[in-house]
């Protein structure tokens, strides 16, 4: 594979990007600074195909991105590989607006695999290929330049590796039979939805007890100014103001702009400056939130009650049971919430009870909640069993 140097330049970059449309698939990877920001800084970007190699400077003066972009969201014949790509995604549709499409996640794909839940990049290259990757350069400051030499071999190696790992995963894929398992999961990846970052929606972020309209409805109201402070002054949201100090003022909040000097977690000066009047002008507006945006109840307290809770318990453990004799990944054949509403007697809308999650778990699960299936320990191993009414 034929490695190019740094590249920092249109031209040079737009021929890259004529060949790679041409290839069959192109694995991406980015590097990224967010610690002090609200919006990831993109530093550095890699990419890859089975024939050659490159990284590409974002903050190289005068650097047209274009072909680079447009190859990524709006050409459809060449698959993007991506590895635990959530954060590269973010960075390219708070770019562009789109969400790279077709793509292939390796890490979702290594579930289907039995390769655990959440593989890394390391171990995923030390199972598949044998070698050990060096990590000296994973907490570099990619912002600053010059890159120096190994900075740069390292982040391509992440997509030189990726393109040699994937073949050797569709392949194994096919194999098994279990490639259309993951349709479904690579398109909920990419859904651009979630990636947006609207202050409409921030306060469902935040963890809150209770249910009370006119505290959720101040947490939605301290949530969007919180949001657009934070995206105003390219801050994380934390350093504006922490959740549970947001949650405090939702539950307690001040009378007057005097009081936020004695809230824990806020600066004295918020009493008399501008921001600390923001504050207040927020919870002033705010509304008793409505009844279709109340967050859905909790079924386990009260609603699925103790025997219902015990049902999920057990449902859960069929989930291991199950995952284990199929060598998968729990978690690609369902989560917790659904197995309590199943519990709960849910039988609509959940993705278990719908296509190849139903043939390999759904059934089983619908089956031991109406009584056709338990458990025996055969063997030392604990197995499910057909009862007598199912046969």
């Amino acid at each position: 594979m034929h490695i190019h140097p740094l590249i920092t330049d249109s031209a040079t970059l737009a021929n890259l990007c004529t060949r790679l449309a041409q290839a069959d698939f192109i694995t991406v990877d980015t590097e990224f600074m967010r610690e002090s920001t609200y919006w990831p800084e993109l530093c550095l970007i890699q990419v890859a195909d089975v024939n050659e190699a490159a990284a590409i400077d974002p903050l190289a003066p005068g650097l047209d991105m274009g072909p680079l972009l447009e190859l990524l969201v709006d050409n459809e014949d060449v698959l993007k590989v991506f590895h635990a790509g959530g954060q590269d995604l973010e960075i390219v549709y708070n770019l562009t607006g789109k969400t790279p499409h077709p793509l292939f996640d390796t890490q979702v794909a290594a579930m289907a695999l039995g390769q655990g839940e959440q593989i890394g990049y390391s171990n995923l290259v030390d199972s598949w290929l044998g070698i050990q990757v060096d990590k000296g350069a994973r907490f570099t400051d990619w912002s600053r330049r010059p890159l120096d030499e190994r900075q740069v071999d390292y982040a391509i190696g992440d997509v030189t590796h990726l393109a040699r790992i994937f073949p050797l995963m569709l392949e194994r894929l096919r194999k098994t039979g279990r490639g259309g398992w993951l349709d479904q999961e690579m398109e909920r990846l990419g859904d651009p939805a979630n990636y947006v970052n609207d202050p409409e929606l921030a306060w469902k972020r935040v963890r809150i007890p209770g249910r009370k309209p006119e505290v959720l409805g101040r947490l939605k109201a301290l949530a969007r100014w919180r949001e657009m402070e934070a995206q105003a002054k390219d801050l994380p949201r934390g350093r504006i103001v922490k959740d549970e100090t947001l949650a405090d003022l939702a539950s307690h909040p001040p009378r007057r702009q005097g009081d936020l000097a004695k809230v824990r977690g806020l600066s004295a000066t918020w009493a008399g400056n501008d921001i600390g009047n923001r504050l207040m002008i927020a919870l002033e507006s705010a509304q008793p939130l409505s009844d279709d945006e109340m967050p859905p109840r909790d079924d386990r307290k009260p609603g699925l009650g103790k025997d219902g809770a015990l049902v999920a318990d057990l449902l859960k453990l069929l989930l291991k049971i199950r995952a284990r004799d199929i060598d998968v990944a729990s978690r690609l054949l369902a989560r917790s919430d659904e197995l309590e509403a199943l519990a709960a007697g849910v039988r609509t809308g959940l993705p278990m009870l719908q296509g190849w999650r139903f043939d390999q778990f759904g059934q089983d699960a619908l089956d031991l909640v109406e009584g056709r299936l338990g458990f025996a320990v055969q063997g030392g191993k604990l197995k499910m069993t057909r009862t007598e009414d199912a046969a």
